[in-house]
């Protein structure tokens, strides 16, 4: 993390100093206005938010209290343990009572409660989590509930504009704007699956599982978490596609867990004798084994072929390989990008049980 400029903070339990204003600009054309009012993103908040839930988290397990603690020292932000606020979430699914939320929101609790935009409370039972991207479900009591639309995160352009809401308790329901900045991000250390939206949309800690929306009001994204040297926000937010959710809330929702493929290969980042020898003018992952029977080895790669991109993503290092890799499920193919003996290749596999992928 040393090429990341100040601390990473998680939406845990914190307090925040003072209401930080977002600092976005908008041309006027870009917001919602009705006939001889001055344009406006209320209308967002309007449909959004009744979806927008804080989540308590009561008696944690010592690795969840660890946690919190950690997200406490990475923000320099006053601990509200006694209040129990952990995070936000989202309903996705009003008929059956479904939530999804970060992973690190959750934690190993053993009593969850979910508050609704009016203040109505709701105990909530786990249904699954997946620690690889960091996204649980919780199921609360269908009484009387609305869902978020989710839009397709794939049509995300960085420049769109978006908005960011959440619960950063105890400042209560918050709605900041901003731009979509990056998209699949990785190697932040947030998550070991990672493919994040980057945002300058605020997220403060307890934010954590909320939205990020469309001007529709339609989510695009579960904010996760954000860089920053305090516990103020510095414009380098992040969040876990709509797409991603999907298939992590449908996984888990058929199977209780996401269950992940593998290929069957270890590879490790080149070293410089490696670089020349193969004329590699980027560093790229170079695979240095092949399990016998294994997917890679049905698809035809070999032992000294550089992997240069997944699905058509750049990878540079080892570990980014390994965090694309991760997102593909059990039987899912997967189109690798590789250079043998300098010649660009494209080769697909299916994801198998056999073996497991690693790197060095």
């Amino acid at each position: 993390m040393g090429r990341i400029m100040g601390a990473l903070a998680f939406g845990l339990a914190t307090t925040l100093s003072g209401l930080v204003v977002a600092q976005a600009r908008f041309p006027l054309s870009a917001l919602s206005s009705e006939p001889g009012d001055v344009p406006t993103l209320a209308p967002v908040l309007a449909k959004a938010s009744p979806s927008v839930v804080a989540i308590r988290a009561e008696n944690g397990t010592a690795d969840q209290q660890q946690a919190t603690a950690r997200g406490r020292r990475l923000s320099r932000a006053a601990s509200h343990e006694s209040e129990g606020h952990a995070g936000s979430g989202v309903i996705v699914d009003a008929a059956q009572g479904l939530i999804i939320t970060n992973n690190h929101v959750i934690g190993r609790a053993t009593d969850l409660t979910v508050i609704l935009v009016r203040g109505r409370r709701l105990r909530a039972t786990l249904v699954g989590a997946d620690p690889d991207t960091d996204l649980a479900v919780i199921k609360v009591p269908a009484d009387d509930l609305t869902a978020m639309s989710v839009s397709d995160s794939n049509r995300l352009q960085i420049g769109d504009f978006v908005v960011a809401l959440g619960v950063p308790f105890p400042i209560g329901r918050t709605m900041t704007a901003g731009i979509v900045s990056g998209l699949h991000r990785s190697n932040i250390g947030i998550a070991h699956a990672e493919d994040f939206i980057q945002t300058d949309a605020a997220i403060y800690p307890g934010d954590s599982g909320a939205a990020l929306v469309y001007l529709r009001g339609e989510l695009v994204g579960i904010n996760t978490g954000y860089i920053g040297p305090s516990g103020t926000n510095s414009g380098v937010g992040f969040a876990l596609p709509s797409n991603l959710a999907r298939r992590v809330f449908d996984e888990i929702l058929a199977h209780g867990a996401v269950r992940r493929g593998t290929l069957g290969i270890s590879y490790e980042d080149p070293s410089p004798a490696m670089l020349r020898e193969m004329k590699l003018a980027i560093p790229r992952p170079v695979i240095d084994k092949i399990d016998k029977g294994s997917a890679a080895e049905r698809a035809g790669l070999r032992k000294g072929d550089a992997v240069t991109a997944v699905d058509g993503i750049p990878v540079r290092e080892a570990d980014a390989l390994q965090r694309r890799l991760a997102l593909v499920w059990l039987g899912e193919k997967v189109e690798l990008s590789v250079l043998r003996d300098g010649q660009p290749m494209i080769i697909q596999a299916a994801m198998d049980e056999t073996g497991r992928a690693q790197f060095r």
